[in-house]
Order: structure tokens, then C-alpha cells, then sequence
């Protein structure tokens, strides 16, 4: 697996329905910007949301879009084992190069459980495959633990990344004093690729990007300066990207009839109302994630109208090969009123 950046890609509907030619714009496009990889059907990908049948055929054609061109990997973690089984059965006939697998979300299984119960049963069954770790706490309630990865790591060859979402530095270089220089950690915070791949004791190899969906040259490219060693490069179009990398979650307030409450609008509804707002294949999420209130989305069009005053060849790309005029679509007040709840809280 190269360093570098992989998209987990969002799964675009139209009508609540899997819209595959958009799928298949968002290959090209990804493809056509020098992405290293494509994850297919993530959480980002939503996941928890689709039927199974959904999900097999979008891996089926990331995979077949991805051969020869980039790498591929398929989300095909569950909360039940059997399900990431079958799943990952499916994804290895289709011939992608990996599997990523969250931790089981809800039921909790302890550090040692997620290992022994969840992991090990994918990796030993299917030897011919990389088998990448998902650590995601703040999602799942769950985490599997650094000592438990090292173990992971030593017994099982093809267990040979981990998925670092966990936000906890200290966590980071855990995993990598204990699992040593050859396990690739993959930051799965877009904020913190500068500091995980620079960080000596973390020695990250790049990132699992939500922001990449709409700017893959560009956080592809600060992965590169980054293990260059380009460090004032990489700094300066890290703060370019920063509005971007905001859009994997936004918190509002909002007034109720009973007083004023947070609002946390979670990824990826941020990113695909920002695609839908820039032209791209998106659809809105499927329920229960719904569309953004007012105040939540008057924060998306902030960040990616300051992306388009300040740093535009950012998203000049997306401009080309959608066909869009990005100023004129954060100006229109119809485009706008679309893509939220039109009723107060």
C-alpha cells in the first residue's frame, strides 16, 4: 500500500437510490486528479444505510473502475462478523486490494473482543487480502487498543495499516512504538495529516480523506510536500484547505420552542451538501441523517466561498470537469433553499 491519500468517497443518490453514473463521474474525476486510492462504500460511503445488494455492486464498480489506475478498497466492516465475512468474501471475488473494518458499532465488544472475534476471523479467512483497521471511537463507542492492533500486526501478515481516527496523538504513537516502522497508520482526520505524517513517533503514510472527495490533486498533493519535507509548502496549502477539511462536521445552534439547542450536522452530510452546492454527484443522505438547517448550511457556503475568493485553483478542477460556475451556484437562493430543512427547528 503507497503513501499517499485515498478518498473515502461518498455513495451519491438521486431519489434515494444508488445514482451509479454519478458514481461514475466521481471515479473519473478522482482518477483524472492523481488520487492514490478510492475507498469504496465507508462510513462516509453510508454504509449502515445501504442493502446489501447496494453495497456489493458499488464495490463491485469502484473495483473495476479503480483496476489498473489506483488502488482500491472496500468498506466491508460491520457490527456482526458474519456480515463482514460475507462481505469481504464479495469484495475479494470482485478484486479490490483491501478491506477496511470499523469497529463494531453499538454492541461494544471490548479491545480483545474486536481482535479475537472480529478481526482475526477476516484476516486468517482470507489471507490474499489487506486487512486495514478502522479506529473511529467517537463513532462506534468502541475502540480497539494499540496493544491489540501490535498483536494483530505480528500474528496476521496481511493486517499491515491501521485506520487513526481516534484524534488522541498520544494513542497514535502507541500504535507505532509498539507495532514498529512497518505498519502504515492512515490519519483519518484531514485537520491532522500535517502533524501525523511529520510527527516522528507517529510516522503516519498519509490519510483516508473526507475533504478529497472535492479536492483530491490538492490533499494528495500536501501528503506529498509533507513526506517530502517540504514543510513550508505543505503548511501553506494546508491552511488553504482548512475550510474544507471543516466540512466533516458542523455544530449550530438552534432555536427550539423550548429554547436554544446544539445542532451537530456529522459527516458526511456537510461534505455532500458541499458537493451538491459545487455541481458534483451527491443526492442528499439517506434517513435518519436529513438535510442541513439554514444556520448550518449558510456555514458550508461560508467556507467554500472563502476557499473561492482566497485559493480557487483549489477547486478549479472541480469547475472543469463537472462543467459548473462554482461563484454562481453559492449565489443561488433556489440551489440553496433545496438542500435544507425548510421548517424551523
Amino acid at each position: 500500500m503507497k503513501k499517499g491519500c485515498y478518498t473515502a468517497l461518498v455513495t451519491p443518490f438521486r431519489n434515494d437510490l444508488v445514482d451509479y453514473e454519478g458514481l461514475d463521474k466521481l471515479c473519473r474525476f478522482q482518477i483524472e486528479n492523481n488520487i492514490t486510492g478510492i475507498l469504496a462504500v465507508g462510513t462516509t460511503g453510508e454504509s449502515p444505510t445501504l442493502a446489501w445488494d447496494e453495497h456489493n455492486s458499488l464495490i463491485e464498480i469502484v473495483a473495476k473502475q479503480t483496476k489498473g489506475k489506483c488502488f482500491c478498497i472496500a468498506g466491508t466492516g460491520s457490527n456482526n462478523t458474519n456480515e463482514a465475512l460475507s462481505a469481504t468474501r464479495h469484495a475479494v471475488q470482485a478484486g479490490v486490494d483491501a478491506v477496511l473494518l470499523v469497529d463494531p458499532y453499538y454492541n461494544g465488544p471490548s479491545s480483545l473482543e474486536i481482535r479475537r472475534e472480529y478481526i482475526t476471523p477476516v484476516a486468517t479467512t482470507f489471507p490474499e487480502i489487506m486487512v486495514i483497521p478502522y479506529i473511529i471511537p467517537g463513532r462506534t463507542g468502541t475502540q480497539m487498543l494499540p496493544e491489540d492492533i501490535a498483536i494483530l500486526h505480528r500474528d496476521c501478515p496481511n493486517v499491515t495499516a491501521v485506520k487513526e481516527a481516534t484524534g488522541n496523538l498520544e494513542n497514535m504513537k502507541r500504535t507505532r512504538a509498539i507495532c514498529g516502522p512497518d505498519l502504515h497508520i492512515f490519519s483519518g482526520d484531514d485537520s491532522l495529516i500535517v502533524t501525523m505524517v511529520s510527527d516522528p513517533a507517529i510516522k503516519a503514510s498519509g490519510v483516508i480523506s473526507v475533504a478529497s472527495n472535492i479536492a483530491p490533486a490538492a490533499t494528495t498533493r500536501l501528503v506529498e510536500l509533507v513526506a517530502e519535507g517540504k514543510m513550508e509548502e505543505a503548511e501553506a496549502l494546508h491552511e488553504a484547505l482548512k475550510p474544507l477539511f471543516k466540512l466533516t462536521s458542523i455544530l449550530t445552534m438552534e432555536e427550539t420552542p423550548f429554547g436554544e439547542v446544539k445542532c451537530l450536522a456529522r459527516n458526511p452530510l456537510a461534505i455532500k451538501s458541499a458537493m451538491a452546492l459545487l455541481g458534483m454527484p451527491s443526492g442528499c443522505c439517506r434517513k435518519p441523517l436529513g438535510k442541513m438547517t439554514r444556520k448550518g448550511l449558510t456555514v458550508v457556503v461560508g467556507y467554500l466561498t472563502e476557499v473561492m475568493e482566497k485559493n480557487p485553483e483549489l477547486l478549479a478542477p472541480v469547475e472543469r470537469f463537472f462543467g459548473v460556475d462554482i461563484n454562481a451556484r453559492l449565489k443561488d437562493d433556489a440551489l440553496f433553499e433545496s438542500l435544507i430543512y425548510t421548517q424551523p427547528y
